[in-house]
């Protein structure tokens, strides 16, 4: 089979029997059934593509587990650096577990029947969480790899190896990118969308995981919204800075800016600069008719931050979302009945199709252990909080109402109810 590159997506080889299967020009004179068996075909390809570049991929982890740890560890690991070694592997055991054990298996039997394809990846949706457990970590292990570079070439030349350990740990970041790419080809949209957010994620807490200096718990800020470079004015009092370039991250309880580090660097990193706790923030969404321009500040403070984003739609967009953020904790503050609260959002569970039995309206339940939030509908929750079950469905899910506190707004989404002290 004769196997081409995307010329927009090189890292992606498409079948070229695949692509004159989808030769318009012919299709036009041919019958819906010659034209559903060429479609038909092309999957083929596509699924036998997706399944032979995973036993590369395996394979390509089995040189780091296999390979790079198991000689470390008979190797011995250097003194001053005990304990750093876990960094720079992060979980890339649990991925090449998963993936030699369970998802090769599984992949290969959608060879026989692509429908299973799509299904595959959604029922594995969590699992695939594992992906941005290890892009936080990447930006801690870059670094530790650079520090002992030298180290880590004697390891490869020992086990005789081709490429460079910082070459194979970038492989999962590349693999998880690639689903996305061949699904759209296989045309799974619903797989499709799953497999854009999750390298989305992963970007995220790349970036998070270069952020250095804050002194917080980042984990503990709910869900990251938004993030976004912009240009930054500072204000104490009367007195107006200079623009600096700043990277801003938007979570539901606090704003962070940060400043950019080696910039044009491959390892870029960002050190903390200043933060806003949103249940303090207040904001201007226009400055001197500037469609680019808002102003953000804290409550009770002068210092205000003026930013300049690239475009219109981005400033549109992140004033949208604080406002969101703001109208929810105001209405929260506003003293509205809390019972009025949970009817609204049962009732609205109800035309969701959840099963009505399961209504708790006003039920305050425990947190029994953490849970961080991975889909867009969840939200983080942390072992000793209480939360008000507002509906449950047939997965096991619930889904809770969190009420505002000191530190963070109120928040509703879904959370494993196996998390809840439901009994």
């Amino acid at each position: 089979m004769q196997i081409i590159k995307d010329p927009n997506n090189p890292e992606v080889r498409v079948p070229f029997l695949f692509l004159q299967a989808l030769d318009s020009d012919q299709g036009s004179n041919e019958s819906d059934t010659e034209q559903r068996n060429k479609a038909l075909r092309g999957r083929m390809f596509v699924v036998n593509e997706m399944v032979q570049s995973e036993k590369d991929y395996v394979k390509d982890l089995g040189v780091i587990v296999e390979g790079f740890m198991s000689r470390l560890e008979v190797r011995g690991i250097p003194e001053e650096m005990r304990g750093k070694d876990k960094i720079v592997f992060g979980n890339i055991q649990q991925i090449y577990d998963w993936h030699r054990d369970f998802f090769m298996v599984e992949l290969e039997r959608c060879i026989q029947n692509h429908d299973l394809l799509a299904d595959l990846f959604i029922r594995h949706e969590r699992r695939l969480h594992m992906y941005v457990v290890y892009c936080q970590n990447k930006p801690r292990s870059e670094f530790i790899v650079i520090e002992y570079e030298t180290y880590f070439e004697e390891i490869q030349h020992e086990i005789s190896c081709r490429m460079s350990i910082s070459d194979y740990l970038i492989k999962p970041i590349q693999r998880i990118t690639k689903y996305q790419l061949l699904l759209k080809v296989c045309e799974e949209p619903k797989a499709v969308e799953l497999m854009s957010l999750v390298p989305k994620r992963c970007n995220d807490m790349m970036n998070l995981g270069r952020l250095q200096g804050y002194e917080g718990k980042l984990t503990s800020q709910g869900k990251l919204l938004q993030q976004e470079t912009f240009c930054v004015w500072e204000q104490d009092g009367g007195v107006l800075s200079r623009s600096k370039e700043r990277r801003v991250f938007l979570f539901e309880q606090i704003i962070i800016f940060s400043e950019l580090l080696r910039k044009g660097s491959n390892n870029p990193g960002y050190q903390f600069k200043n933060s806003i706790k949103v249940s303090y923030l207040a904001m201007q969404d226009g400055v001197d008719g500037d469609p680019c321009k808002f102003v953000l500040w804290s409550r009770g403070s002068a210092e205000r931050f003026t930013l300049q984003a690239s475009s219109a739609s981005i400033k549109m967009t992140w004033v949208e979302t604080i406002a969101s953020l703001l109208d929810a904790q105001n209405n929260f503050l506003s003293g509205k009945n809390l019972a009025a609260i949970c009817t609204a959002n049962s009732q609205r569970s109800r035309r969701s199709g959840l099963n009505p039995s399961f209504h708790f309206p006003c039920e305050l339940v425990l947190v029994l252990q953490d849970f961080v939030a991975v889909r867009e509908d969840e939200i983080s929750v942390f072992r000793g909080e209480k939360v008000q079950i507002l509906a449950s469905n047939q997965q096991g899910q619930s889904l809770v109402y969190r009420p505002a506190n000191s530190d963070s707004p109120a928040a509703e989404g879904w959370v494993p109810r196996s998390v809840l002290n439901t009994h």
